[in-house]
């Protein structure tokens, strides 16, 4: 749970939960600059740090480039959505009261609900779809798992302590003393640094193309199934590593395979996912191992699982007939604002300064953080906080299935996207 202290007179957050990352660590110990800002004093990465201590603005909201007061910002928003054919309500970089509010105004609107990451997440979505997956918790993986093997991701840029939380935890749950860890990266470049301490035993490298990493699990299925492959070497890797990669899967007591969809950014990605996973559910027949997803920042996560909630399908949502009508290729938010089928943009960004809408022509709202870098100024920009920071709010981790809490660490006088999201919903 989340505390307080004192630290030199002031009051100092224990236990906080950070918003910046997927992994949504509850273990920061945040407090006051001395500036007027905000400090992580223990467990940040750069991530959090970058988050929790930007500097406090609190701009007016904009009309036309012009200050206005909130009141009008809203009327003015409200009223673009009411005279819109079909709005887009993208970015949903928000927790889960803000993409509440989201899937209210957007039912209420006709409007399409789609996520800026979800081009990403939809590797990993048609494949579950499709064929299904055996995926593990972040809490299992760390107190179960003996072999990691990091598919072609670089952690440390999209989840910068996962191996710390996660990985080379030196206490388990279920053991006084438990095993040591083998970890082994599938890729070239992938940073291993964080990789240290007492739990962790062997650090292997297998240096392959990502996009070959498909045809490397591929193989490895089909030896599994005793296959016997003559070639020299798979998927650009010798034979003789792959032999040894397979042995050390078959030997481990759980097994766990890592990926980020971010990282298979080339035609045909969802492959790759996709013989992660079936070399996977493979390996269940005579031991235990399981996927583990990662990535899930801005919010994600947190937009898929209330959106299923209450459409019953996950984004790429629309409600312009009146009901939730579900369609991965046709309502893509970044394709229909392309072809010019959305006539209004609704973007919200509550968490960085980088989450930018698309460069666009259509009439764009943005409810935004303070800083965030926009190209061209939007018909209608509304200055919102940052859930855990400058309002409450909940969370839901990368691994859905925890919803964790967000505290308010400072006093700030943006409005949350929620309450603005109810307002512009209330004025229609």
């Amino acid at each position: 749970m989340e505390s307080e202290k004192s630290r030199n007179g002031a009051n100092h957050y224990e236990n906080v939960a950070c918003p910046f990352c997927g992994i949504v660590c509850d273990d920061l110990e945040v407090g006051p600059s001395g500036s007027g800002g905000l400090k992580v004093f223990k467990n940040g990465c750069a991530r959090s740090i970058a988050g929790f201590e930007r500097p406090l603005v609190e701009p007016s909201p904009q009309f036309d480039g012009k200050n206005v007061s909130l009141e009008e910002a809203v009327a003015a928003a409200a009223k673009l959505i009411r005279e819109s054919r079909l709005p887009v309500f993208g970015g949903l970089a928000t927790g889960v009261e803000g993409m509440r509010a989201v899937m209210s105004l957007a039912e209420r609107g006709g409007g399409i609900v789609d996520h800026a990451l979800s081009a990403l997440i939809y590797r990993n979505v048609r494949v579950m779809q499709s064929s299904g997956w055996l995926t593990t918790s972040l809490t299992e993986a760390r107190n179960r798992a003996d072999l990691f093997v990091i598919a072609g991701c670089d952690l440390n840029q999209s989840n910068p302590r996962f191996f710390e939380r996660i990985v080379c935890n030196e206490a388990s749950m279920f053991s006084d003393n438990p095993p040591k860890r083998t970890v082994i990266f599938l890729g070239e470049g992938l940073d291993q640094s964080a990789v240290k301490g007492p739990r962790i035993a062997d650090v292997l490298t297998i240096p392959c193309k990502i996009d070959r990493i498909g045809e490397i699990l591929d193989a490895m299925r089909a030896m599994q199934k005793g296959a016997s492959i003559s070639d020299d070497t798979i998927g650009g890797v010798p034979r003789a590593t792959i032999e040894d990669l397979l042995a050390r899967y078959k030997a481990a007591a759980y097994s766990v395979v890592v990926w980020n969809p971010a990282s298979f950014d080339f035609a045909g990605g969802d492959l790759t996912v996709q013989a992660i996973c079936e070399f996977i559910k493979e390996s269940n027949a005579t031991s235990r191992s399981a996927g583990l997803p990662l990535g899930g920042n801005e919010g994600q996560p947190s937009a898929a699982s209330v959106c299923a909630w209450q459409s019953g399908y996950p984004l790429r949502v629309s409600f312009a007939n009146g009901k939730p009508e579900y369609d991965i290729e046709r309502y893509d938010a970044a394709r229909m604002l392309a072809a010019k089928e959305g006539d209004l943009l609704v973007w919200l960004a509550s968490f960085g300064d980088d989450l930018v809408p698309p460069d666009t022509d259509v009439p764009t709202v943005v409810l935004g953080t303070p800083g965030l870098k926009l190209s061209r100024k939007p018909k209608v920009f509304i200055p919102v906080g940052t859930p855990g920071i400058d309002h409450v709010g909940r969370i839901i981790r990368v691994d859905n299935v925890v919803s964790l809490p967000l505290r308010k660490l400072r006093h700030s006088k943006l409005p949350s996207a929620a309450d603005v999201l109810a307002s512009i919903e209330a004025a229609l």
